[in-house]
């Protein structure tokens, strides 16, 4: 079998190197390490082969347990041996970020076990997450609430109005099954984590209160930005329940008529 030359970067070192084609990749990582002073920056696990297009969309990362002929490289063709590790912003809900450091080889299924593991989420094949609208689109659906309010009070009405907001399906969720970089997200981009699939109330832990801040959150806003579009009597009881969650009980001597005029309800 006729072996296949390749270039191998490291940073800006470039050395050419001999495989068998039928080489595993995480074997070649291996022969790069033993061959090469520059490989060894780092655990093993850490690093893989990447093979870079013009196109970032299209770059890929090797997988372990794969040979080399299965990516039809061809003699001449240069491989980066690099980290796999890329930070990514995550926003919650509540307008927290946090940066996480996620394996940039992995799917999204895979990146969310990473990602809830670290906040603390333990359900999380419920969870998924967004490329956030921009804000004018937002300002577009609650601009229609707000110019008809009365259509909430009748129910026929309100299913129309179901058709022509935004849903949760509308969002841009990312694609469980690719990279991030298939999906050409790069590294100074924020995502959204959100709940996307509610299997089971038993899924929701009423001791967990990162979940339930994130649960509470999510069906606030939704309500509010109409995703959710809810009866004129359901919405002024859960303005009830906003009003005593952040003002807490009536107070006579505080809560005079009229002082939620000048108020926000909600400080978003």
């Amino acid at each position: 079998m006729v072996a296949l030359s390749l270039k191998i970067s490291i940073g800006n070192v470039v050395k050419t190197m001999q495989f068998e084609p039928s080489t595993m990749v995480y074997d070649a990582c291996r022969i790069i390490r033993e061959r090469i002073p520059e490989a060894l920056a780092g655990p093993p696990s850490d690093f893989g082969l990447f093979l870079s297009d013009d196109d970032p969309k299209k770059g890929i990362w090797l997988e372990a347990g794969k040979a080399l002929d299965y990516y039809m490289l061809r003699n001449g063709d240069t491989m980066e041996y690099k980290k796999k590790q890329r930070p990514l912003k995550i926003r919650m809900l509540d307008g927290t970020v946090k940066t996480i450091m996620v394996d940039d080889s992995k799917t999204v299924t895979d990146m969310l076990m990473t990602i809830c593991a670290r906040i603390g989420i333990t359900n999380h094949d419920e969870y998924s997450l967004v490329r956030e609208l921009m804000e004018e689109k937002k300002e577009e659906v609650t601009g229609t609430l707000r110019k008809d309010k009365t259509l909430l009070r009748d129910e026929k009405k309100m299913e129309k109005l179901k058709q022509k907001l935004h849903t949760d399906d509308e969002l841009n969720w990312l694609d469980h099954g690719r990279t991030l970089r298939e999906q050409g997200v790069e590294e100074h981009e924020t995502l959204l984590l959100r709940r996307k699939f509610f299997y089971s109330d038993q899924n929701v832990d009423s001791r967990d209160p990162v979940q339930l801040n994130l649960l509470y959150v999510q069906a606030r806003d939704d309500i509010l930005n109409g995703s959710h579009p809810v009866s004129f009597d359901k919405a002024c009881e859960f303005a009830g329940f906003q009003c005593q969650i952040q003002f807490g009980p009536h107070n006579e001597q505080k809560h005079k008529a009229g002082f939620l005029e000048h108020t926000r309800i909600v400080d978003r």
